[in-house]
């Protein structure tokens, strides 16, 4: 019988837990979009760090934006945020909205349950 007893548990820890984080992987020129979009969903920080990446478009841009790019690596940009579970799904859908260009090679959206939903500042 599936899901299994100990799966069941799993899953009902899952949506017990108040956060979710979203790690969110875009094309650099769409960002800012996204961003705009976190924080009129209310997100109050996060974090933005510049990546490379591909996936089925196999880094196949030999120009992007004017400059020449490894055939292996595109320029991503990844940002994670935390969100109250009763807000992740809208902003998935919005952050999907503002990052789509409708080519390949968009980017990736996320979500995990965040284990320590608690602040610890330093």
């Amino acid at each position: 019988m599936w899901p299994s007893p100990s799966v069941r548990m799993c899953i009902s820890r899952f949506e017990s837990i108040p956060m979710k984080q979203f790690t969110i992987v875009v094309k650099p020129f769409r960002a800012e979009a996204v961003l705009r979009v976190c924080v009129e969903m209310g997100v109050e920080a996060g974090i933005v760090r510049e990546a490379k990446g591909f996936g089925r478009q196999k880094g196949y841009l030999n120009r992007y934006k004017g400059s020449e790019y490894s055939m292996a690596y595109l320029p991503k940009v990844e940002i994670s945020v935390w969100v109250a579970k009763e807000k992740y799904e809208e902003l998935a859908e919005r952050v999907a909205k503002a990052a789509r260009t409708g080519r390949i090679g968009d980017g990736k959206v996320f979500v995990v349950p965040t284990a320590w939903p608690h602040e610890i500042e330093f």
